[in-house]
């Protein structure tokens, strides 16, 4: 932008401010340079999870996967971003079934015919972070698993509809919350989405169960994820005790997970990593 859109565009989000909007601090719209570096980044996380996607199979143990995923970022270049964050463990997440989120490869935990996994890769790759997952079949799964896990999916991508320049997140989240309710699932309150790209979490924090014309104004430049956590019985959750990190749900029932980065840009949004 020359220096007349660069005013231009402080104005409008002054503008936006002023009326009693939530607008975005000048740190987290990205530069066209550091949005390419994210979306070097997201192919590398993208190139990671099209290989797992290839290798899953009934028996694996969780840290196999593990194991993998370490290895094909480091081979591509790239650094597993979970490793280490706030003292995770591992390299990437798996939760199965009723696991919402946050699940810990373990040697102990194996994929069964029927399971849902949902696998989540996040990676820095030249110092820029990009983040994406997705619940994958493992062998023959119920038609009620089968469709929480199309219904996650869908529900994202209903998310993606609205992200619109100067629209507001709020709308990103009442279309995914809506969705899933019209298709009998619940939206997890707990977690949401969040900006990324120049570290791992950033701000906005992007919830699923909001209203519409709420939350921060989406300008271009703003990197976040869509990914939201749907379940197949009530909303509730709980955090595992003796590890800190896995959610589950209080029912027992399946959750599933998609996620996707993704960059509003001036005439709608990029995805930089699905």
């Amino acid at each position: 932008m020359n220096v007349q859109d660069i005013k231009n565009y402080e104005l409008k989000i002054r503008d936006y401010k002023k009326r009693g909007h939530i607008v975005p601090n000048k740190d987290i719209i990205k530069t066209k340079e550091q949005i390419e570096g994210i979306r070097e980044s997201g192919k590398v996380n993208i190139e990671v999870l099209d290989f797992i996607s290839e290798k899953l199979y009934i028996g694996m143990s969780t840290e196999e996967i593990d194991f993998l995923v370490s290895g094909k970022t480091k081979d591509l270049g790239g650094i597993a971003a979970q490793l280490g964050y706030n003292t995770f463990p591992k390299s990437v997440c798996t939760s199965i079934n009723n696991q919402v989120c946050h699940g810990i490869p373990s040697k102990n935990d194996f994929l069964r015919d029927g399971d849902i996994i949902n696998i989540d890769v996040s990676t820095i790759y030249n110092g820029f972070y990009s983040d994406s997952s997705r619940t994958f079949c493992i062998g023959n799964v119920g038609e009620e698993k089968s469709r929480l896990v199309k219904t996650a999916r869908e529900s994202m991508m209903e998310g993606l509809k609205h992200v619109i320049p100067w629209g507001f997140l709020g709308d990103v989240g009442n279309a995914v919350y809506k969705y899933a309710a019209k298709n009998g699932y619940t939206v997890v309150k707990e977690f949401g989405g969040h900006g990324v790209g120049l570290s791992f979490h950033e701000e906005p924090f992007v919830s699923f169960i909001s209203r519409p014309k709420t939350g921060m104004l989406m300008v271009p430049g703003m990197v976040f994820t869509i990914e939201p956590m749907i379940n197949m019985g009530s909303r509730y959750i709980y955090i595992d005790k003796n590890n800190g990190w896995t959610a589950y749900t209080l029912d027992g029932k399946a959750s599933a997970q998609w996620e996707m980065t993704v960059a509003v840009t001036e005439n709608g949004y990029e995805i930089l990593a699905y």
